[in-house]
């Protein structure tokens, strides 16, 4: 698969749903995942991110951060932020080409996205669903996604039952010259 790609939340207020995500991003091959503005614990102050469930012990082998806001979340030279939320001016996502190198950000369990998130994103998509989904499920959602398109598989088979098309081979073209004036 081409490119890379990092997930989180704005906004996380659950551990479980903290850990559920980055456990399916691991598992995705995500570069990282994050929390932007996690919610602390009232009596602790401890962010919620400090200790969410993740059986396979994911934030040992994918970097995790914390940013207290969206400035703070500094993407590569060539990626883009990509918000994901229930917008009806947001791109369908089985209509969306994914970037090859972008960040997704989706909106906490219990709001969208701040503005502040949205304000920064480049692209905006929506899962078409009658109503919001469980945040690390709309996770797992983008990320076979995101998957499914650049993962070099076959085509789907054109009838039910049937084999996968066969990959077309691929075609190398001569060199690519970009001033004329060169041999």
């Amino acid at each position: 698969m081409r490119g890379y790609f990092g997930i989180g939340i704005d906004g996380v207020s659950k551990e479980g749903n903290m850990g559920n995500l980055i456990r399916t991003a691991h598992a995705f091959g995500a570069a990282f995942a994050f929390a932007v503005k996690p919610e602390r614990h009232i009596l602790t102050g401890a962010t919620v991110t400090k200790n969410f469930a993740d059986t396979s012990k994911s934030a040992g082998n994918i970097p995790f951060y914390e940013y207290d806001n969206t400035a703070d979340i500094h993407l590569p030279k060539g990626c883009v932020l990509v918000g994901v939320e229930l917008d009806r001016d947001a791109v369908d996502l089985p209509e969306f080409r994914h970037p090859s190198k972008c960040v997704y950000v989706l909106g906490s369990e219990r709001n969208s996205l701040s503005d502040e998130v949205k304000a920064a994103c480049k692209h905006m998509i929506r899962i078409p669903t009658k109503f919001s989904l469980n945040v690390a499920t709309a996770g797992a959602i983008i990320m076979y996604d995101r998957m499914r398109m650049h993962g070099g598989f076959r085509e789907r088979a054109v009838i039910v039952g049937g084999e996968p098309l066969e990959k077309p081979a691929h075609v190398r073209g001569g060199p690519i010259r970009r001033r004329e004036d060169l041999p």
